[in-house]
């Protein structure tokens, strides 16, 4: 294949993905399922023909990281605090946690009954099933009212660091004890410090840049900041949140001192350039992830049965619990927030950091394909009913 072929493929893979971008603002249908059939089929002309090729299910948990660092920090540019939001920031939290918990626990016992494994090694295959993906769920929110995207947005975010969270203190404590609540405990409170040591020094940084690039070397620090955390199992991702509400919410802050070391005159200007290339940067990583994902796919094994019946106990199981938790804790209107509960990019790169020795292999990636898959076809068709019956209403309104 040569330079000019594989630019031809890469800049028309792109344009199909804005073209799926734009076809999903009218239909509602997740890109993602484009994506997913576009890489399928991709795999297919590439097998027919006997085209040579490299193993890209290599290069599948580096552009998952880099889509979902970028992704969470594209959220959380997009988030203005004031101290009404309190109320859907804790609500938020309260309910990627209380249902990340009963989710995890709920698939548990369904691996449990299919495989017959330890309970250990069940549940950490479960966790990986049991995160919201933001990679999926904040643009799907983009059309929502204002309060409802804030909350999916808050609600994603909490749900990807809550969920690392768990992984990581789980993986890396088979036999949990007090010992283990303590390490977890002053882990978070480093990463805490961290956190707000990297936006002071920053944003310090971003003010006294006098250079024209400064987006992608702000994303570059990022990236490293985040990659040095999670090569120490440090759940990183709480610096990108913290990051992008820093940076969006900095010029809130009055204090003398503060505005006079870290605020300067371009700073509105800065943040929105940043904004828009770290969107388009998400753009570019969840493209080519999910086309990856969908290439690697051996679609043979939908035909498998036992895959079938697991993967719909899961998705049953992923809905009652939304559905219970809405109506007995949060008392809300279910649509749309029942169905927008997608898996997807954090969901595979939880799977592929799952060691080998921990892997049940009938809770494989055919399975966790036909979650995601799953769940994106439902919040597709739960958004689109949604906003036929907002239009039908809006209707009766202004005939009255």
């Amino acid at each position: 294949m040569t330079t000019y072929t594989t630019l031809i493929i890469l800049s028309g893979l792109v344009i199909f993905s804005y073209l799926f971008d734009l076809l999903a603002g009218k239909t509602k249908i997740p890109s993602v399922i484009l994506l997913l059939l576009l890489g399928i089929g991709l795999k297919q002309v590439v097998d027919y023909f006997s085209i040579p090729m490299f193993n890209v299910s290599l290069i599948l948990p580096t552009l998952g990281t880099l889509g979902l660092i970028l992704i969470v920090f594209e959220g959380a540019l997009e988030l203005r605090y004031n101290s009404n939001k309190n109320a859907v920031i804790k609500k938020a939290f309260l309910s990627a946690l209380s249902i990340m918990l009963i989710s995890a626990f709920a698939i548990t016992f369904i691996i449990y009954y299919l495989t017959g494994e330890s309970f250990y090694k069940c549940f950490v295959n479960a966790i990986p099933y049991c995160v919201v993906s933001s990679a999926i769920a904040i643009p799907s929110a983009s059309n929502l009212i204002k309060s409802k995207k804030e909350f999916i947005i808050y609600e994603s975010s909490f749900s990807d660091i809550l969920t690392v969270v768990l992984f990581n203190f789980i993986v890396r404590n088979p036999q949990i004890d007090v010992v283990s609540f303590a390490k977890l405990g002053g882990e978070l409170g480093g990463i805490i410090l961290v956190a707000i040591i990297s936006c002071l020094l920053l944003l310090y940084v971003i003010g006294r840049l006098k250079h024209h690039i400064k987006s992608f070397l702000i994303i570059s620090l990022l990236i490293l900041v985040y990659s040095i955390g999670q090569s120490y199992h440090l759940s990183a991702l709480i610096i990108v949140l913290a990051l992008g509400l820093f940076l969006n919410n900095a010029n809130q802050i009055h204090l003398a001192w503060f505005r006079k070391w870290f605020i300067y005159p371009t700073f509105q200007h800065d943040i929105k350039q940043l904004h828009q290339l770290s969107a388009e940067s998400a753009f570019l990583m969840r493209t080519f992830f999910f086309i990856v994902f969908g290439y690697t796919m051996n679609i043979g094994e939908l035909n498998d049965i036992p895959v079938l019946l697991g993967a719909g106990a899961i998705l049953l199981s992923i809905y009652i619990v939304r559905f219970l938790y809405i109506k007995l804790a949060s008392k809300t209107d279910l649509m749309p927030e029942l169905v927008i509960v997608p898996r997807g990019l954090i969901n595979v790169l939880l799977y592929y950091n799952l060691p080998p020795n921990l892997r049940i292999p009938q809770v494989g990636a055919s399975l966790l394909f036909v979650v995601v898959l799953g769940t994106s076809i439902i919040m597709s068709l739960g958004l689109l009913v949604t906003k036929r019956h907002v239009a039908s209403h809006n209707q009766e309104f202004q005939d009255v």
